[in-house]
């Protein structure tokens, strides 16, 4: 059985609330990058964080993940079964999170299917790869992403579009409720890009959440059903027919010239 019939069920309402994020604010070296950020993400959405390097996008997934904690400012999950207010990280739903892959360590020895196995590990058990319950999880997305002839290769042997979907991998094998992607299509040729968007089309069909970041306007962020345009604040919200406008992009960007419409 593959992990997409694995997949959580399509959500009972498609306007309940899994995020509500209230006047977020959080910097580095007390200088901030992101600036009273309100946001709710709707369980079930699929929403694309577009804007320039340094805009926040980055920060602001790894806040939703609780991974780093704002400065000031509220976060609110409704999972299926609880409504927490936090900026820790318990009582979050099962995420998913995948990093800019320009953040790994491709030196480090370890293979793909151990990559992803990781994923799977509770801490005070033996490691996943040693578990077959693990490594039948672990195929299984393989064989979703069209990776399973990659399992044994070192993750350094890879070309930058596999790498994307090793790490993408990872971040679904689990199953989860909220997905949190930066960049998943950054580098990756038109083939891998449109694979990755078909696996995201599939989970989001089946009711998982997926906040995803970008700079690939007319490849991804039009495609999606809603896009929010970030550069420290919130500068638009909605679908990517409204909001990917010529007054909008100078605003995120400074120019139009760049932008690939």
């Amino acid at each position: 059985m593959s992990i997409m019939d694995h997949a959580l069920p399509p959500p009972a309402s498609t306007t309940a609330t899994m995020i509500s994020m209230r006047n977020i604010v959080y910097g580095y070296s007390h200088v901030p990058v992101l600036e009273g950020i309100s946001l709710d993400v709707r369980r079930g959405e699929k929403i694309g964080i577009l804007g320039p390097n340094g805009s926040g996008k980055s920060t602001l997934l790894k806040i939703i993940a609780g991974l780093i904690k704002p400065w000031s400012g509220s976060i609110v999950f409704s999972t299926t079964t609880t409504t927490t207010t936090t900026t820790t990280n318990s009582n979050r739903p099962v995420i998913g999170y995948m990093p800019q892959v320009e953040s790994i360590d491709w030196d480090f020895p370890i293979t793909v299917e151990e990559v992803i196995a990781l994923a799977l590990w509770k801490r005070s058990g033996a490691m996943p790869w040693s578990n077959r319950y693990a490594r039948e999880k672990v195929s299984d997305v393989l064989e979703v992403l069209g990776m399973s002839r990659y399992a044994k290769r070192q993750i350094r042997e890879l070309s930058g579009g596999e790498q994307q979907r090793v790490f993408l991998a990872r971040a679904i094998v689990h199953e989860p409720e909220l997905l949190l992607l930066d960049e998943p299509t950054s580098g990756a040729d038109h083939h891998t890009r449109e694979d990755i968007l078909n696996v995201l089309d599939g989970l989001s069909k089946r009711g998982v959440t997926i906040m995803l970041t970008t700079h690939d306007i007319s490849g991804v962020a039009s495609r999606l059903p809603r896009v929010v345009c970030l550069n420290r604040r919130i500068l638009a919200d909605g679908s990517a027919k409204d909001i990917l406008t010529q007054d909008n992009l100078l605003r995120i960007y400074g120019l139009v010239d760049s932008m690939r419409l």
